[in-house]
């Protein structure tokens, strides 16, 4: 297979690797505003379940299918919704870290690249959460869901939104959750060449059902996610770096051996 023509195949550019001090203490220092903006979001009850029932509706009004129908799927297997619980819990923080840390080791350029598309999303996301707090539907009543977490477990949120320290429930819209593991696929993609690559797709698929089915968000924090993801893709390109490629060596042609033309053979032999 020809390689020449594809970047993400060859050696990383070290030159383009930051120091790996100031990445962690960058990433260390945006997690922490991330979390104090969550925090600093909680309360807005009236407005959090006002803004769920709006939404619930509007999702009805225009079509979007209910969350119930992914929830039961899960609910006909106590094993399935304790994975689907399971996998909210743990693959979310642990999955974006892992994809970060090879692009740092292996594509220098398309991290610095992921990271900043990852921290604009996420800047946008805490900014709608304080704009916009929103009860998750396993809390609005006319959802008829079951929050799984709480029944079947685990769960990573308190039993009382008002007791929980840790994190803010009613920051449904958008869903990170959604966000990150479309834009690790994404970025996964870009970044390699195999010709399996598209099957990193599956984990932002898997994640859209599992954070719908444990009733944590709706169809429409997702796809606000999405939106959101786009504009942070055509805000923050790619650079394009040259590519070095070796020129093909010339082919050796053999020495010539010089005599008389084959005419002039043939007519000596008459």
């Amino acid at each position: 297979m020809n390689t020449r023509s594809e970047p993400a195949e060859r050696e990383p550019d070290t030159s383009a690797r930051p120091p790996l001090v100031r990445e962690l203490l960058l990433i260390a220092g945006l997690f922490l505003v991330y979390k104090l903006g969550r925090q600093a979001a909680n309360g807005h009850v009236e407005e959090a379940f006002r803004n769920a029932g709006h939404i619930w509706n509007l999702e009805r009004a225009v079509g979007l299918p209910g969350e119930g129908a992914v929830q039961g799927a899960l609910l006909h297997s106590h094993t399935l919704v304790q994975a689907a619980n399971t996998y909210y819990a743990t693959v979310h923080f642990p999955a974006t870290l892992a994809f970060l840390a090879w692009l740092y080791w292996r594509r220098p350029r398309h991290y610095v690249w992921s990271r900043r598309v990852l921290a604009a999303l996420t800047g946008a996301a805490l900014a709608l959460h304080l704009l916009f707090p929103l009860a998750p539907p396993r809390m609005l009543r006319a959802a008829g869901l079951v929050d799984t977490g709480q029944v079947y477990g685990p769960t990573v949120y308190a039993d009382s939104p008002a007791t929980d320290s840790m994190a803010n429930q009613f920051a449904a819209m958008p869903s990170l959750h959604v966000g990150w593991a479309l834009a690790v696929a994404v970025g996964l993609i870009v970044a390699t060449r195999s010709r399996w690559r598209l099957l990193w797709l599956l984990h932002p698929l898997l994640t859209l059902l599992v954070v719908v089915g444990t009733a944590n968000h709706y169809w429409l924090d997702a796809i606000v996610v999405a939106a959101l993801l786009a504009v942070a893709y055509a805000a923050l390109r790619l650079p394009r770096t040259p590519v070095r490629t070796r020129l093909p060596r010339p082919a050796v042609v053999p020495a010539q051996r010089y005599g008389p033309p084959a005419y002039a053979r043939s007519g000596a032999r008459r």
